[in-house]
């Protein structure tokens, strides 16, 4: 017990160093991002192929503030997940070789994470939700709602695809063995359906597959990983 809270205690005042360097970054970032947050607009609506209204003076400007805020987090990855590797590497005694290589496939899995989102899940489940629309019922969509959507699936796609790196990292540091994975995967399938149906746009078998079936494979390649890296 004494053991974990100083690992805690540990990974705590290297975040907090870190701290400033992030708000430094967040801050710059946001301010370069709004600048331009008006054309990342443009572009979303275009890629995505909606019009949007807004319904109070103020909801345009936090619109556009989601924008930079969302997109400032999605540049700086590399930062936070270097900070927080770097945190963990002291309690957990990780050498420079593994948190080089745990800060790479961070930034990898996220990325790839959030461009599936973007240019698959996205579209496809904003198609279907728009497609009960009739010629008596026509969808006016709020700017702040749609910024909001776009930017929270975006992001919680780009974490979700971190599961690979969360099971190397806790078969290495010996809490949850490889074998745990190997036999619990009724159990994983199970788990990644409910994420699944709660961060898909639609409620449909379809966009909930496109977001099940990735995640599982990468529950297995995390599997295959622990493997090859001869991970007990």
């Amino acid at each position: 017990m004494d053991t974990t809270i100083q690992r805690i205690a540990i990974i705590i005042k290297d975040l907090r160093r870190a701290l400033l360097s992030v708000a430094i970054a967040m801050l710059l970032g946001c301010l370069g991002f709004y600048s331009i947050s008006h054309r990342l607009l443009t572009g979303i609506q275009t890629h995505l192929h909606q019009k949007l209204a807004f319904f109070t003076v103020a909801e345009p400007f936090l619109a556009h503030l989601t924008i930079a805020l969302a997109m400032t987090i999605f540049t700086i990855m590399p930062m936070l997940s270097y900070f927080i590797w770097r945190a963990l590497a002291k309690p957990f005694t990780l050498s420079r070789t593994v948190i080089f290589w745990f800060v790479l496939f961070t930034c990898f899995l996220f990325y790839s994470g959030t461009s599936f989102c973007y240019f698959i899940t996205l579209p496809y489940g904003i198609d279907f939700l728009l497609g009960f629309q009739t010629e008596q019922l026509r969808p006016v969509i709020s700017i702040s709602d749609f910024v909001s959507f776009v930017a929270i699936f975006v992001l919680a796609f780009g974490l979700i695809f971190e599961l690979p790196i969360f099971m190397i990292f806790m078969a290495k540091i010996k809490i949850l063995p490889r074998s745990f994975f190997e036999k619990n995967r009724r159990y994983a399938v199970l788990v990644i359906s409910v994420i699944a149906s709660l961060l898909t746009p639609t409620p449909d078998i379809f966009n909930m597959l496109l977001m099940g079936v990735p995640l599982y494979m990468l529950y297995e390649v995390g599997i295959i990983v622990l493997k090859l890296l001869r991970i007990a």
